[in-house]
């Protein structure tokens, strides 16, 4: 069939890809728009798994505060030239990013930086749970694997949904920033800070709170 320009035109403002990857992706789809833009995601995924080996050394160190200062984020995202790293585009990815260390509270960066020791605790207790349920040993530790992967997806930055589009992960999102950008990005590494966190309130400060909410309601 025949593939109007500004198809073409439109496909390529949605993806970033080039002029004659989303005229093929079109073609390949009967000129279904949002077939094609899966196509050339399918096709970008497959780009972005080569790059992956390359080396990035060079990024940015991005902070964000939220909260009126109750929240703040440090965070090194890598690329592989500086001209990259100075483009809007990069930018807004590593703001993203720090802005998902903020709202979903990571402790990982990827499964395999979790520690064996923390998996090995955390499916001793999901075991527990199971168990605890009346659940029959022989279905407990298909039970306890899929908890785990429920647990990866809360503290490993990768696993999690994006914030942005909860219909994808962090990773997955990632994945086609590299295909889309050209270059090996990686996150190196995060601190999250949260006012007061880790530091037991005192009974009186408890009281206090709880006694000026009530005199809020009451008002």
């Amino acid at each position: 069939m025949s593939i109007s320009a500004s198809l073409v035109k439109e496909l390529r403002a949605r993806t970033g890809a080039g002029m004659m990857d989303c005229k093929k992706a079109l073609s390949e789809t009967n000129g279904d728009i949002e077939k094609a833009a899966d196509f050339l995601r399918e096709k970008g995924l497959a780009a972005a798994a080569k790059k992956a080996g390359r080396i990035a050394a060079e990024g940015l160190v991005e902070s964000y505060i939220h909260g009126a200062g109750r929240i703040g984020v440090l965070v090194e995202v890598n690329c592989e030239t500086d001209f990259v790293a100075k483009t809007d585009e990069f930018k807004a990815l590593v703001r993203d990013i720090a802005m998902q260390i903020a709202a979903a509270k990571p402790e990982y960066i990827s499964k395999e930086d979790v520690p064996a020791e923390a998996v090995e605790k955390e499916r001793g207790i999901l075991r527990a749970q199971a168990l605890n349920e009346g659940k029959p040993e022989k279905i407990v530790e298909k039970m306890v694997t899929g908890r785990i992967e429920k647990y990866y997806k809360e503290v490993c930055l990768l696993e999690q949904p994006f914030v942005k589009d909860p219909d994808i992960t962090v990773n997955k999102m990632l994945t086609e920033k590299i295909a889309k950008i050209g270059e090996n990005i990686k996150i190196r590494r995060f601190s999250r800070f949260e006012l007061g966190e880790g530091i037991q309130k005192r009974q009186n400060d408890l009281a206090a709170e709880v006694e000026a909410a009530t005199r809020g309601v009451s008002k």
